[in-house]
């Protein structure tokens, strides 16, 4: 299983701007890997493996798609974020490139005996609907590793995306939504607060800002995808890191504090969220969140 506790990393001064291509290496060198749980206990459930044609929407840099290719399931990628695709072509190796269109990188004909997870990929730049690939066999598994439920309206561009990658799939495919769970069971929900609370002065702008996870809210993006539910689950995520100065870079990694930065400015947000973390400090300096995450298991009609 892929360690979920991140090591210290060096870093420029915290109050430098921050471009995305370095955002993009702190959520694959930080974040994205507390999320790697979730993929397992998934993965494990639907017995992912040779026969899986996996479409993985939002793949970012790529974690998922690399455990599933390991397992030996062909996987495609795509994101709209161009240095965490990059960032998951240089983990799933020259096989897996970003492109708009064309075949599977499979490289030795596909021949069953190519088993590295690089002759497994594809990654694809843009929409859901650019993963079409004339010739290629249709997806039976689609996923969306993106947890919604930490902020008002997160789900909004998931059911388009999905209206676009259902076509792409074979009847009766299996769709994988997650989330966050309970705020009372996810102790980063007082972290993700402090976006919502300095982006306040923007909001009029731009709506959105952290909100409780519903219950309901898989089943409703379901509802609107025209999936049929057919179970779920909840996956312990604990948020782990070596330092408070490692927690803060991989949280603003995930974009949720973008709006509180225009709000207040990087500095502001940085040191806000590092108070956020003190409660989690450990004494050996380790920054520990224990998280649930919920996944709903659907079927295309």
């Amino acid at each position: 299983m892929t360690p979920t506790l991140v090591r210290h990393h060096t870093y420029a001064a915290s109050s430098a701007p921050v471009d995305p291509g370095t955002r993009a290496r702190d959520w694959a060198a930080i974040q994205e890997r507390v999320l790697a749980p979730l993929h397992e206990a998934v993965f494990d459930r639907l017995e992912v493996g040779a026969g899986t044609r996996m479409l993985s929407l939002g793949c970012g840099s790529g974690l998922a798609l690399l455990a599933a290719a390991s397992r030996g399931a062909r996987v495609t990628g795509v994101d709209t974020d161009r240095e965490r695709l990059a960032l998951a072509r240089e983990r799933l190796g020259s096989a897996g490139r970003a492109e708009d269109s064309g075949t599977w990188a499979e490289g030795s004909g596909g021949r069953a005996r190519d088993t590295e997870p690089a002759r497994r990929a594809r990654l694809v730049e843009g929409p859901p609907s650019a993963a079409a690939t004339t010739g290629a066999p249709p997806y039976n598994l689609l996923t969306a590793f993106h947890p919604i439920g930490c902020a008002a309206g997160d789900s909004e561009g998931l059911a388009p995306a999905l209206a676009e990658a259902v076509p792409l799939a074979v009847r009766g495919a299996t769709v994988v939504l997650t989330g966050w769970g309970p705020p009372e069971r996810c102790a980063t929900a007082p972290v993700l607060r402090v976006a919502a609370r300095l982006a306040e002065p923007a909001r009029p702008a731009r709506p959105g800002g952290w909100r409780p996870a519903l219950r309901d809210d898989l089943e409703e993006v379901a509802a609107r995808a025209g999936l049929k539910p057919d179970g779920s689950g909840r996956v312990s995520c604990p948020f782990a890191y070596a330092d408070v100065d490692s927690a803060v870079r991989g949280l603003l990694s995930t974009g949720l504090f973008d709006a509180a930065e225009r709000a207040t400015g990087r500095s502001r947000v940085e040191k806000e969220v590092a108070e956020a973390l003190l409660p989690h400090r450990r004494p050996d300096g380790t920054v520990w969140m224990p998280n649930v995450f919920r996944y709903l298991v659907c079927v295309t009609r």
